[in-house]
């Protein structure tokens, strides 16, 4: 009995059937000996395949899956400003005057109703209550509670749709954060930026269609790392994976080329390559070996793009001053804020940045009060030159953490110094931009500022409600890896439709 040979499942489960077929049969008589395999291969590779690897065709990270958008979108592409660590929405956006009444008193068990703790507070004998130590007032037209911390931002809240009722199953970072970016708590699932360039494509041939920038906080510059598999394409092909922008030298690796190469070289280096690359992907029929291709043409066409993209000498004095003090120094938010507006103009899909710093165990009212100098004025100018420039309309910003802070203290409450611990029961996150209700606010928290009263809404609701505006059904949008069709939302998720124009 002839066996047909196995294929890489990380690729093979993901193909529809007939081209399963093809390839186990195009592995198989590539392998016989006589000759019969090349001599029958010809006609059993896809025109339509085929035709993607001429010099002519568009990159194949330009294109996204046939029939999509599911519907007309309201946003063209999302800046995510991730706020990681978790932000304590006590300090922020969820004013609670009765707090003080309450404080120093333990958290009554009424309210916590036996919840779990993490093991960084669940040995304390008591928990309590710490009241925020800023000030909250109204402002704009809609009349939103914001902190002092964020004057900015106050000034951008007809803009903002506030979403006070999130929450989270996971109670620790790396689980929380994953969660947020795959929808799964355990690592290896496609990320959300991967998923919407591998629905939608790009619609910029010279930049990648997903890109990721990271900058350390003031507020706590130790704190919990990042992993690139956040951004990572997990079983979706490589080619959708966010491509990291470095906040030091070439912001691409190997950006430039070695001494002794020129343009004109690269180009005949590439050429030659692609040859070989072609030749072995009509042998062996792997997917991985298109993404090269696609990369390293992307690679060649980003030495002329990027550096004209990270060069700000350009920009106007007003706009650079509007972005605080920080703007011309590589890697810090500010700066990443200005480039997040830059590759928005330039059609870019998906601009995550990572802002690190937000995990206020102790020293809280210090520190937030840094990671706050960071990102205030920042945010706030992003927000205004969008709107400026008429992209607004059709960008989405999303701002937010992993999870909340707890009403209580972790360890010790003083009149000047406390600390927060992981709170997944309530936290809130802001959107702004195309196709979301400007000036309104969504849930309510109790007066503890511990649990949800009204309108919940889940990471997947949130998840399906960004697609949604992208024009992408969640419930749609899958991928078949090993016997199963994924999907960013899992199985649930409900598009938000409150927060919607």
């Amino acid at each position: 009995m002839i066996m047909v040979p196995n294929c890489n499942q990380k690729f093979f489960y993901g193909l529809d059937a007939t081209t399963q077929l093809q390839l186990t049969r195009r592995t198989f008589l590539s392998r016989t000996a006589g000759g019969i395999g090349l001599a029958a291969l010809a006609s059993l590779i896809n025109e339509q395949t085929s035709s993607a690897f001429s010099a002519s065709s568009p990159t194949l990270s330009a294109i996204g899956l046939p029939g999509l958008p599911h519907f007309a979108p309201k946003a063209k592409r999302i800046i995510y400003l991730f706020q990681s660590g978790a932000p304590s929405q006590m300090e922020l956006f969820d004013y609670k005057p009765r707090l003080s009444e309450f404080r120093g008193q333990d958290l009554p068990e009424s309210i916590r109703m036996g919840q779990r703790l993490t093991t960084m507070t669940s040995g304390q004998k008591t928990f309590p209550v710490a009241p925020a130590l800023v000030k909250f007032a109204q402002h704009g037209q809609s009349g939103a509670w914001l902190s002092e911390l964020l004057p900015h931002t106050a000034s951008m809240v007809d803009d903002l749709c506030f979403i006070k009722s999130m929450y989270t199953e996971a109670i620790n970072h790396d689980p929380a954060i994953t969660f947020f970016q795959t929808g799964s708590q355990i690592a290896g699932r496609p990320s959300l930026g991967s998923w919407v360039a591998y629905g939608l494509g790009s619609e910029n041939r010279d930049l990648p269609s997903f890109v990721v920038l990271t900058s350390r906080g003031t507020g706590r510059p130790d704190d919990q790392p990042l992993y690139d598999r956040l951004w990572g394409s997990g079983f979706l092909p490589s080619k959708h994976q966010g491509v990291k922008f470095r906040n030091t030298g070439d912001p691409v690796i190997h950006l430039s080329d070695p001494p002794g190469i020129d343009a004109t070289t690269r180009r005949e280096m590439l050429d030659d390559l692609g040859k070989l690359n072609r030749v072995k992907h009509e042998t062996a029929g792997d997917p991985e070996i298109t993404t090269r291709i696609a990369q390293y043409e992307l690679a060649f066409r980003m030495q002329t793009s990027v550096p004209e993209l990270t060069d700000i000498s350009k920009e106007p004095a007003s706009v650079i001053e509007a972005y605080g003090p920080d703007v011309k120094k590589p890697g810090t938010y500010a700066a990443n804020c200005l480039l997040a507006r830059r590759l928005c103009e330039r059609n870019v899909r998906f601009i995550q940045l990572y802002h690190m710093g937000w995990d206020h165990h102790g020293g809280l009212p210090k520190a937030i009060r840094g990671q706050c100098s960071d990102t205030d004025q920042p945010t706030a100018a992003l927000l205004k030159d969008l709107k400026q420039r008429g992209l607004l309309a059709d960008t989405l910003v999303v701002w937010g953490g992993e999870f909340g802070r707890t009403v209580y203290s972790q360890g010790s409450l003083s009149d000047t110094d406390y600390g927060r611990d992981h709170h997944p029961r309530c936290f809130t996150i802001w959107l702004a931009g195309a196709g979301v209700k400007p000036g309104m606010t969504l849930g309510q928290t109790d007066d503890y500022c511990y649990n949800i009263v009204k309108d919940p809404v889940h990471v997947h609701d949130l998840q399906a409600t960004i697609l949604y505006l992208l024009g992408v059904d969640h419930t749609r949008l899958t991928y078949r890896y090993q016997g199963r069709d994924f999907r960013l939302t899992d199985v649930s998720g409900d598009v938000v439709k409150a927060v919607l124009t």
